[in-house]
Order: structure tokens, then sequence, then C-alpha cells
């Protein structure tokens, strides 16, 4: 009988966690990632069973354990780093992962010795170009952004009409209230408008990545479709 453990790890904890399974013997089966419908954020999970204490357990009850790290909350330009310097077999499983959702995995050490198969290129197909992780670190940098000036305008304009509310009647504290809104919603809408922005580079920055890998005459035709449709959708919206 199989035992299912899963334990919830932070990012910045995975690789410590995966290094002590590697220590006691543990075997790489799977990994995969889910999206949460809710809030858009990614579930990892990676799977290991414990050799040596699979062993024993088969002995004594024919049962052994299937150990799962979860990690939670995982944000689509979050950095993921790779497994692979501790199982190699993770290659498969980190490449579908972004090349499905678009999430980034660093730093992957593979080298199955020509062994494994052969691309047109020397590195993974989801290597990370330069251009792709300035963007995704701008983005995040915008948004990080964004999302400050909006807590803190938020929490200026709550703590004025707190202050007004409690100078004047109930009138004046609603009319303070509503002054505080507006400036909070507009610092709400500016923040959305720079992470959309942020995200819009992104997909130029991924794009550019595409077409740097296609062959030139495919390349250019790609480009002049997406120009011409650029070219349609802003006669439609100035229309």
């Amino acid at each position: 009988m199989q035992k299912a453990i899963y334990t919830t790890v932070g990012i910045d904890k995975l690789l410590s966690h995966v290094q002590a399974l590697k220590g006691v013997g543990a075997r790489f089966v799977q990994m995969h990632a889910e999206r949460n419908v809710d809030d858009g954020s990614y579930r990892l999970v990676y799977t290991f069973i414990n050799v040596r204490a699979a062993q024993e357990h088969i002995v004594q009850d024919g049962s052994y354990a299937i150990e799962n790290l979860v990690v939670e909350g995982i944000d689509q330009y979050q950095e993921i780093p790779s497994i692979s310097s501790y199982y190699p077999a993770v290659f498969p499983f980190e490449n579908e992962v972004h090349d499905l959702f678009g999430l980034a995995i660093t730093d992957m050490q593979i080298d199955f010795k020509g062994f494994f198969y052969q691309v047109s290129t020397a590195e993974p197909m989801s290597v990370i170009t330069p251009e792709v992780k300035a963007a995704r670190e701008k983005a995040m940098k915008v948004r990080a952004a964004a999302e400050a000036k909006a807590r803190k305008a938020a929490a200026e304009k709550a703590a004025a009409a707190a202050a007004a509310a409690g100078e004047g009647a109930a009138g004046a504290g609603d009319a303070a209230g509503t002054a505080a809104a507006q400036p909070a919603a507009a610092a709400g809408s500016d923040a959305q408008h720079d992470d959309a922005a942020a995200k819009a580079a992104l997909k130029a920055a991924e794009m550019e990545a595409k077409l740097a890998a296609m062959d030139p005459e495919k390349a250019a035709k790609v480009r002049a479709a997406l120009a011409a449709k650029a070219a349609r959708d802003k006669q439609k919206k100035e229309a």
C-alpha cells in the first residue's frame, strides 16, 4: 500500500528540502504544475520515493511512502530554481512546465551526453534569454512599485478621512471618506495600468526570443503578420 505524504515548502526552501531527500537516497518520480483559477497563481508538486525507507516498509508491511514537496502561490513572473543539479531526470518536467505555463525555471544543469535527445540548439528549449529575463525582472519591479504606490495612497487617504471624520459631523466624515476613496481608486487604476504595461513588455520580449530562434525567412513573415495585426487593431481602436 502506498502512503502519500505532502509537505508544503516555500520557494526559498525548495532546494534545501530536495538536497535533504537526495541525501537519504530518495528517488525522483515526477513534477507538475497546476494553475489556481481563483487568483491565477501556480502550484508546483515534486514527487519522490524514499528508496531506503521504502525497502524497510516493504519488508515490514508491504507498504512504502510517496513523498511530495508542494510549493504554493507561485507568481507568473517569479523565478523557480531548477532541481536538475540534484535530479537530472527532472529536466523534461521542468521544460514542460515552462512551455505550458510560461513559468521561469532557472539554472538548469543538464548533460545527457547526447543520449537523451538532440535539438537544433545546444541548450534546452526553455532556457530564458537575457532579453526575457530582463523583461521579467522589470515587470516584477514595476508591479511591486505600483502596488506599493497604491497601498501608500490608500493608507494616506484613509488616515485623512478618519481625521476629518473625528473633527466634524457625520456628514463631514462621509464627504472625507468619499474624497479618500476617489484618489485610492485612481492609485489602484495606475497600478493596473503599470502591471498591464509590464506584462505587454514581457510578452513582446518573449516573442522576440521566439523570432530570434526561427528561420530568418519564417521570422520575417511572422513579423509582417504581427505588424499588420497591430495596424488593424490600432484602426479599430481609433474608429
